[in-house]
């Protein structure tokens, strides 16, 4: 790849030299003689690093320039060319924005080797930008998908949540513990908080601490100091300072140990980490949010849990609700991860099938969000057509197999007695489908139709009876 280069810089001989030399070393190279040329060759020829010299004829000089430039454009590399011994000029290039320095007479070696550092730099910060704005795109308020009540009082509460900690300052942010059943989609609701909120351009640091050995966990939350143990052979950052001016994100906060605990809890109290083998505390600035799908109230009485580590982390708190309560949103969803997944494995046309979307909004989804997302990228793959059918979805078939109901004696209907071919299988499932269909279209016409006073007659649930009512209409 070939980087460009914008030289900026009056000493023709000197300007000339090092485009030469660059040239040669493949980098695509532009020189013009003056600041206003140079700013205006910036704004079409977009290069990923400028060579600025400080003395430049005309009304601005090199520090005036760097200024332009950063604010056209804060990714651009400055490397600025001074006169030997001032270091001065050098520390307030710096604090300008300027990448890097050097004393003239340049050696071209050192200018490309700045150069090439620049460059990665600059790439690597293009990268974590691209993965930022994308996973931008991914999080937020508008992710979280569904019409039910439920999911807009969720909806509701983030924003207000949003809307509250916005105007508290930025050091003293409150813990906001967020709860639910597993696969919920606690850490959606996480990442709304965080790309929805005033940190959305920080970073967002996410760590199951299920998934860490308690022996690692420490090191891995507030790092360590070379020589902090054995083999500790070099400093590392711990996520929580990682995460400054941003979120953590720690989910499944109740596999957390004592001990870790008593860290967290001064984290929040003070808002300083101190590193393994350090002496010094450092002072950070972040959200906490935490995740759970137990009850930390019943760990507190067990002692399992600290209680005043569990007051601050309560401070705020939102409920997920799980997918049997939020009243035809299965369906949606499930709309949604077919598109999802019939982009991911090139099959555009697909769509559930009638008896199919019956069927998801009758079942009732114990493993919620996550099982849905699974069962459908399963069917999915098991579809060779362009319709998913109830046979696709693997539905354990315990929850959706015709029940034997009941019904208050006084409200039964009545139904004439048929003899039925004990040598015949087919024909006793037909007779008992034909029953049951019958005693539900005779149920619903004394209700004049009232769903939920029919499935109480019939001792089932709504969604049940929605299901079977939607599979006999459509003559399954």
């Amino acid at each position: 790849m070939s980087y460009g280069v914008l030289i900026i810089e009056d000493e023709q001989i000197l300007a000339r030299k090092i485009a030469k030399y660059l040239t040669l070393k493949d980098f695509d190279v532009r020189v013009v003689d003056n600041g206003r040329d140079g700013l205006k060759e910036m704004a079409t020829f977009f290069p990923e690093a400028i060579i600025l010299d400080y003395n430049l004829p005309g009304d601005l000089n090199g520090l005036e320039v760097l200024e332009e430039i950063k604010s056209f454009d804060a990714a651009i590399k400055v490397i600025l060319m001074t006169g030997q011994g001032n270091v001065r000029l050098a520390v307030d290039a710096i604090k300008a924005g300027a990448y890097d320095y050097l004393s003239k007479p340049v050696v071209l070696s050192e200018l490309k080797l700045l150069l090439e550092k620049a460059m990665m730099q600059h790439h690597s910060e293009g990268q974590l930008s691209y993965f930022h704005d994308k996973e931008a795109t991914r999080s937020g308020i508008d992710q979280i998908i569904g019409n039910s009540s439920a999911v807009r009082q969720l909806k509701q509460k983030i924003r207000r949540i949003i809307d509250a900690t916005s105007s508290i300052q930025s050091d003293s942010s409150p813990a906001i513990l967020v709860h639910g059943e597993t696969g919920t989609g606690k850490e959606l609701v996480a990442r709304a908080l965080h790309f929805s909120g005033m940190r959305a351009d920080k970073p967002f640091i996410e760590l199951n601490l299920s998934a860490i050995p308690a022996h690692l966990l420490e090191s891995e939350l507030f790092g360590f100091e070379k020589g902090a143990f054995t083999d500790a052979r070099q400093r590392k950052l711990g996520l929580v300072e990682a995460a400054n001016g941003g979120t953590l994100f720690l989910d499944e906060i109740g596999e957390l140990d004592l001990t870790a605990q008593v860290k967290l809890l001064k984290l929040l109290e003070d808002r300083s980490v101190r590193r393994l083998g350090s002496i010094r505390d450092y002072a950070v600035d972040i959200q906490v949010i935490t995740a759970t799908n137990r009850s930390l109230e019943d760990m507190v009485t067990r002692g399992d849990f600290r209680q005043d580590l569990f007051y601050r982390l309560n401070t705020l708190n939102i409920e997920v609700p799980p997918l049997r309560d939020r009243e035809g949103d299965a369906l949606l969803l499930a709309n949604h991860f077919v598109e999802l997944f019939s982009r991911k494995y090139n099959k555009p046309a697909v769509k559930l099938d009638a008896q199919a979307s019956a069927l998801i909004e009758a079942y009732h989804w114990p493993g919620n969000i996550r099982e849905l997302r699974n069962i459908i990228e399963q069917a999915l793959l098991h579809c060779e057509g362009s319709q998913i059918r109830e046979t696709h979805l693997s539905i354990p078939r315990t929850h959706y197999q015709p029940d034997t109901i009941k019904t208050p004696s006084a409200a039964r209907p009545q139904i004439a007695s048929t003899s039925i071919p004990a040598s015949n299988l087919s024909s006793v499932e037909e007779h008992l489908a034909d029953t049951e269909r019958d005693m539900i279209e005779q149920t619903m016409k004394e209700v004049n139709g009232n769903i939920s006073e029919a499935a109480r007659r019939l001792g089932i649930t709504r969604d049940r009876l929605r299901y079977r009512l939607k599979k006999y209409r459509s003559g399954g």
